[in-house]
């Protein structure tokens, strides 16, 4: 029952379902789709952000995703590491008018979050989906620098991983995601709410100072 995609989103999944993707790890099962599309959506709305970050793009339908719900003048500073899916996906954003909203960087994540941090950038929102043995080094490079903004919220996806986490971690990612989901739950300056959406998504944000009672 979710509102349909727009035309553009809907173009871009066909072109990634229908892209032959050769041994590796790049495969279609990546595309973040419609669901998380509009929920990642609704996050932008809801936190009137106006400059969004995301670390680990694929082919592009989340950052397109956010993109359409920026206002006037907002950006998406998508990170990926593979020259060829970035090609693929500023192709696909070219094809919709709020692509030029989309500024694609290709690198390393964290090579491209240290610069952007040197260059004063910061951020409302932040989107993670990348490689899941970088994601505490993603979150630790988030929290001790300026890249998120006073009251700013990071959007984590695949933090059910398969199950891994809660049925028995098998695999270096299920352990790197369990892990990571650990260390979030035990550090003191954070508060998250883990959503069950899709392969599961967790919000995070700076723990918030309350009044003790008397």
């Amino acid at each position: 029952m979710t509102t349909p995609p727009s035309s553009a989103l809907a173009d871009l999944e066909e072109r990634t379902r229908r892209h032959v993707w050769s041994e590796g790890p790049l495969e279609q099962e990546m595309l973040s789709g419609h669901l998380e599309g509009w929920f990642l959506r609704f996050l932008v709305g809801m936190t009137g952000a106006r400059d969004v970050l995301e670390i680990g793009m694929f082919t592009g339908y989340s950052a397109l995703a956010m993109a359409e719900e920026l206002p006037d003048g907002g950006r998406v500073v998508a990170c990926e590491v593979d020259d060829s899916v970035a090609d693929f996906a500023r192709a696909c954003f070219a094809a919709s008018p709020v692509g030029d909203r989309i500024d694609v960087r290709v690198g390393p994540a964290a090579d491209t979050l240290a610069r952007a941090a040197r260059a004063g950038e910061s951020f409302d929102l932040v989107f993670v989906d990348a490689d899941k043995p970088g994601y505490a080094r993603y979150l630790d490079l988030l929290l001790t620098t300026d890249l998120l903004r006073p009251g700013g919220l990071i959007a984590v996806d695949n933090t059910l991983l398969q199950g891994e986490p809660y049925c028995g971690a098998t695999t270096p990612n299920g352990r790197a995601i369990a892990s990571f989901n650990e260390a979030v739950a035990a550090d003191p300056r954070l508060e998250q709410v883990l959503i069950p959406l899709r392969d599961g998504v967790t919000l995070i944000r700076r723990a918030r100072v309350r009044e003790q009672p008397s």
